[in-house]
């Protein structure tokens, strides 16, 4: 759509011109949610944004002043700052928590059932690990404690590649089939 069309839309939707206001956002809509996509990083959150700033567009397009800028640069800015301000709102909420839990010198009982039960969990992988022959043992700790790609764990055994990724399956079968038991 041209400037200039678009600019006499968005002045004629300052008068309440309802077709008019279609025109604007169809015209701008697309635009506006790429620029919150951009910025925010969570289509939903972009999307809420954009609904946002059509309905301020709708209601404060008497604002606009065809000598400061085009309609598109008006819509555009109040897209921005929005979504920036919500950025800087989560990030400002994170922050308050974060300083929250900091203060607090109690641990919830969450996060101590966590711990516990997180530790238990590694003690029953530990135990299930240590019952592997070393066959499948080694590759997989190398692979998963160590962080070695399937190559690189091929290599520092000196074993064909497809015969490493053949013992890690049947090493994680078996472990499977352990923790499962509960042994």
């Amino acid at each position: 759509m041209p400037q200039a069309k678009l600019d006499e839309l968005l002045i004629r939707s300052a008068d309440g011109d309802q077709e008019a206001f279609v025109g604007v956002y169809d015209a701008l809509v697309g635009q506006v949610l790429g620029l919150t996509r951009r910025i925010l990083r969570d289509a939903a959150q972009a999307e809420e944004v954009t609904q946002d700033v059509m309905v301020e567009v709708w209601r404060t397009a008497d604002r606009y002043r065809f000598e400061r800028g085009t309609a598109r640069t008006w819509v555009l800015t109040l897209a921005h700052r929005r979504a920036v301000d919500r950025v800087r709102a989560a990030q400002a909420s994170a922050d308050r928590e974060r300083r929250a839990a900091m203060l607090s010198p109690a641990r919830s009982f969450d996060e101590v059932a966590e711990t516990v039960e997180g530790r238990d969990e590694y003690r029953r992988v530990y135990r299930c690990l240590s019952r592997l022959d070393a066959v499948h043992r080694v590759p997989l700790v190398l692979a998963y404690y160590e962080g070695l790609t399937c190559v690189e764990v091929a290599r520092s055994l000196s074993a064909p590649t497809g015969t490493v990724k053949s013992r890690m399956r049947a090493g994680l079968r078996k472990l499977r089939v352990c923790l499962e038991g509960g042994s």
